[in-house]
């Protein structure tokens, strides 16, 4: 089993940045698809971005494609999401999660067999 914890969240302004990281413990997180979701009060969890194994291969939602950036460094077991020009609608608490049964990378969230606790973000207008 992988462990997974995220940092990185806080309080930001609309149109600044802020750079979350998971840091992946028990297991080499190059054996995982990785993953962020988020999930606002009140809505469904969503897919954010998300990276396979070796890097090669990404996917964004189209609410963040060119604001945001996912990037993974195996030697490191740590996977990041860079996000820029962020907006109040961003605002959720944000998830890594990461699956040992997906080829290439899948934007379901039950597909996704490890998780981490979250780490809030919030855009104020």
């Amino acid at each position: 089993q992988v462990q997974l914890v995220e940092s990185g969240g806080g309080l930001v302004q609309a149109g600044g940045s802020l750079r979350l990281s998971c840091a992946a413990s028990g297991r080499a997180l190059s054996n995982y698809v990785m993953g962020w979701f988020r999930q606002a009060p009140g809505k469904e969890r969503e897919f954010v971005a998300g990276i396979n194994w070796s890097g090669g291969a990404r996917e964004y939602a189209d609410s963040v494609k060119g604001r945001f950036a996912i990037s993974r460094d195996n030697a490191k077991n740590t996977a990041s999401l860079q996000m820029n020009s962020l907006k109040p609608e961003d605002t959720a608490a944000y998830y890594c999660a990461a699956s040992d049964t997906v080829f290439g990378t899948s934007r379901l969230p039950k597909r996704y067999n490890y998780w981490g606790q979250g780490t809030q973000v919030t855009v104020s207008s």
